[in-house]
């Protein structure tokens, strides 16, 4: 196992940590030290056997607390948060070098985390939990493009996908956001068939920040949505503009943090734009809608509609 605070013997060396658990199955010393010097040098640890963990950096302590579940040669791994304790900097690093390393030994491993981007980016399998409760367990690609329910939808995402509150109408082929009406191209309306079944009912419209491009200016030929400025973040590569519709923001409980909910019950939405966009704030902007990426839930139970 591999733990959120390394939990380390402070009085031991980094070779002493590693080998700790060798020492109580009383191996040889010689095969103690050709797996020790063997461990070390897969996770770049070979320079700082002698060092003790007060002497190491964050990395390299979580580093040597993996030395010592790889040097018994495990049939699973078992991995508790264990970047948590790092900052997001060297967390991007140890994302990279647990991946390389576990593919290295082959080892089935099962990580533990609250950190969405860590389970999208390390797993090959994600099971998506809530309150001890099994939401859906994918690929990561399924999870983000097949959520089975509103809060797998609401937690898969970052930033997190805009959720409002709609209204179904014409057989499921076009959906009202507040006064604005969105007409769904036919393949979206075959993908959901379910949506037939809703028709005059009130639903759950998802739509994720990457699929609203800021409009030209001679508009946009498929569905929109317009909404009015509040916040423009330039962050080079992308803008995240901040908008508002006329149209209720619905919160998935417990797939958000705080500081999302308490914007939950307004019309805002976040869309994920070109950095050459002419968006500014205090004006309205029309996006075009990337229709095959919307999804649909119940409102009841939150599960998707699909079928």
């Amino acid at each position: 196992m591999v733990f959120q605070n390394y939990a380390l013997y402070p009085h031991m060396t980094v070779a002493g940590n590693i080998a700790f658990a060798l020492k109580m199955r009383k191996l040889p010393r010689h095969q103690i030290a050709a797996k020790v010097k063997e461990t070390a040098a897969i996770l770049g640890l070979t320079d700082w056997l002698d060092r003790k963990p007060g002497q190491l950096s964050g990395g390299q302590r979580q580093r040597v607390a993996m030395g010592r579940a790889i040097v018994r040669e495990p049939a699973a791994f078992l991995m508790d948060e264990p970047l948590s304790n790092l900052d997001a900097k060297l967390r991007v690093q140890m994302r990279a070098e647990v991946l390389r390393i576990q593919k290295r030994l082959h080892v089935s491993t099962l990580y533990v985390t609250h950190d969405q981007t860590e389970a999208m980016t390390m797993g090959d399998r994600v099971a998506v939990m809530r309150s001890g409760v099994l939401q859906q367990c994918d690929s990561p690609q399924v999870l983000y493009d097949r959520p089975r329910n509103l809060f797998v939808a609401a937690f898969i995402g970052s930033p997190a996908m805009n959720l409002y509150e709609a209204t179904v109408t014409d057989g499921g082929r076009r959906v009202r956001l507040g006064s604005q009406q969105i007409d769904l191209p036919d393949p979206v309306a075959a993908a959901h068939p379910g949506l037939a079944a809703y028709s005059g009912r009130t639903v759950v419209a998802g739509i994720r920040p990457e699929h609203l491009a800021a409009a030209a200016a001679d508009g946009v030929a498929g569905p929109a949505l317009a909404g009015d400025v509040d916040l423009v973040e330039a962050l080079g590569s992308e803008l995240m503009v901040h908008f508002t519709i006329d149209a209720r923001r619905i919160r998935a409980e417990s797939a958000t943090d705080p500081e999302t909910d308490a914007i939950s019950e307004a019309g805002e939405g976040v869309a994920r734009v070109n950095p050459a966009a002419p968006v500014k704030p205090g004006e309205r902007c029309t996006f075009a809608i990337d229709a095959s990426g919307m999804q649909f839930f119940d409102p009841d139970n939150g599960a998707a509609i699909w079928n």
